[in-house]
């Protein structure tokens, strides 16, 4: 789900007074040098890839949309060479026409986009229910009982977030009314004190209690720019509850409803996992912020006097869209794998995911595609303060069980938790995901600086923002030593990764449960570049630099 984002409506404030701290690229910043717990990217670009020669590596970035004209990752982003743009004509006859920067597997032919889109839940639900809504239990066989239980569940639990997102929605809905009248008040008797916006002050507020708390809100906002009347704090209030209002309303009109159907804009044929030849160019898409910040994270262009600094110096973006306002479809995220694969990726960056998948098949087979091409995945950890180990988040390294001699689980696979730039108990981000055998490996993802759409900078957080920062380090590794494997990248993240000897708190335990660090992923460390290329030149040397 690309809002990943979103969901840090609600983590943002624990980390307010904190973000206020934080330098803009700490998490290029040395812990030695500089007392922040950041990735040394800064120390090695200094020290040991000085003067060494590196090659360009394509980095795919399968989220919910780029902007490609951005000033700080135009010169960065993937042109594919043998595509003439804007013709109407697949000239590299890989099947997807115009896709010079990559393409778009929730769009139409005709040019429109999905934007919002259902959680899988809903689709669940809306798929099963006409076969268990009124079944009995008893009458359904192994296959049909097994289809039964995640019917039950995800039934019980559309209907358990659509209640509260309705309370949510009343909630702020009540309390921008009542903010709203008390302005309403102090403005009557402010015209009957014959008092203007100046001399609030001076207003009789003893007979009044919600007089006097819309008097202290007044006096609160008012020296706030573009604050100069009561039309002005109206607004505000307006603006303030606008937001949270439309995010829980549109979990009801669309996350959250199963008989929304936005794949009618795409025009495939959803039910046939196989197929691939859909979608259409426009790899912005509505909503580029999140697909943007990642790449930045990743690739902005280095030392070019504007923005931020990316952690790769040598890569090339190419954008997938595959994540809408709501779940991603495991059809799409298959076949964003399979395109980035098939067209050249070196890495893939997958900072998205949910609580259940429909065609996990689909994606399996694509993960295993993927990793026959040589091609390291990435992925998010997730937002939810849960352990992976007993909660599984979608898409996973995990491949359903078959023969006794299929693997497990993917190789040239990575879950990433975030970690935020305090080097004490605080260290691992309230809201990341964890697992001692499902989360690899912790990177900073808390007030984290990149690009955003039309040219503007923004700082977001979430293990989303953790994981193109193990991504562009594995580019990094990969660039300057393209000798290496995926999986020898993975093994060296791993194994070099900073062992920190600290007790956080757990996520999710309202910091009452305190834990050593290294039991919340199985590497027990942060990823770290000096440390990485460190071990490439003294494991790999010359020989994987070629």
């Amino acid at each position: 789900m690309k809002n990943i984002l979103t969901l840090l409506i609600f983590t943002i404030f624990s980390f307010t007074l904190q973000a206020q701290t934080a330098s803009k690229d700490w998490l290029l910043l040395d812990y030695a040098t500089d007392s922040v717990p950041g990735i040394s990217a800064k120390k090695a670009y200094a020290e040991l890839l000085k003067g060494r020669k590196s090659v360009d590596v394509i980095v795919a970035v399968i989220d919910g949309g780029v902007d490609y004209m951005h000033e700080d990752l135009k010169d960065i982003m993937w042109h594919n060479p043998g595509e003439i743009p804007g013709n109407g004509k697949d000239d590299d006859k890989n099947g997807y026409i115009d896709d010079v920067y990559g393409w778009n597997f929730i769009g139409g032919a005709d040019g429109r986009n999905v934007d919002h889109d259902n959680l899988e839940v809903a689709r669940i639900v809306k798929a099963y229910e006409y076969k268990y809504d009124n079944a009995d239990p008893k009458k359904l066989t192994k296959k049909q009982k097994k289809e039964y239980a995640i019917y039950v569940k995800a039934k019980k639990d559309l209907e358990e977030s659509r209640r509260k997102a309705a309370e949510k929605v009343a909630k702020y809905k009540e309390k921008e009314d009542l903010a709203l009248r008390k302005l309403n008040l102090v403005e009557k008797q402010m015209k009957e004190q014959g008092l203007g916006f100046d001399k609030i002050d001076s207003l009789d507020v003893s007979k009044d209690t919600l007089v006097e708390q819309g008097v202290s809100f007044l006096k609160r906002v008012r020296n706030m720019p573009d604050i100069k009347s009561i039309e002005d704090v109206r607004n505000l209030i307006k603006k303030s509850y606008k937001r949270p209002i439309e995010y829980f309303s549109d979990q009801i009109l669309y996350h959250y409803n199963k008989d929304y159907d936005a794949r009618k804009i795409v025009g495939d044929n959803y039910l046939d996992s196989s197929e691939r030849y859909y979608g259409n160019p426009d790899v912005k898409g509505p909503d580029a912020g999140h697909g943007t910040h990642v790449s930045g994270t990743i690739a902005a262009v280095r030392h070019n006097g504007i923005g931020m600094d990316g952690i790769a110096d040598n890569v090339r973006i190419m954008a997938v869209r595959v994540v809408p306002n709501g779940d991603e479809r495991d059809k799409d995220v298959a076949n964003g794998i399979r395109y980035a694969a098939d067209n050249g990726a070196s890495i893939i960056n997958m900072s998205f995911g949910k609580s259940y998948s429909w065609d996990k098949k689909a994606v399996d087979k694509a993960v295993r595609y993927a990793e026959k091409k040589g091609v390291l995945m990435i992925h998010a950890a997730g937002n939810s303060a849960e352990d992976n180990d007993k909660v599984t988040h979608y898409p996973t390294d995990k491949f359903e069980k078959k023969m006794w001699f299929c693997r497990k689980h993917a190789k040239s696979w990575m879950d990433i938790g975030a970690n935020s730039f305090k080097n004490d108990s605080f260290f691992v981000a309230p809201f990341s995901n964890y697992g001692k055998k499902e989360v690899d490996l912790f990177a900073p993802g808390v007030a984290i600086y990149s690009t955003t759409p039309e040219n503007t900078y923004a700082s977001y957080q979430g293990t989303s923002m953790a994981t193109p920062v193990v991504a562009g380090v594995a580019a990094v590794l990969k660039s300057y030593f393209p000798g290496l494997s995926a999986k020898q990248i993975k093994k060296i993240l791993m194994e070099s990764s900073v062992k920190k000897n600290l007790k956080v708190y757990v996520p999710g335990t309202e910091n009452k449960k305190v834990v050593d660090f290294k039991d919340l992923s199985v590497s027990g460390g942060e990823v770290n570049l000096y440390n990485a290329i460190k071990m490439a030149i003294e494991k790999y040397g010359n020989k994987a630099a070629k």
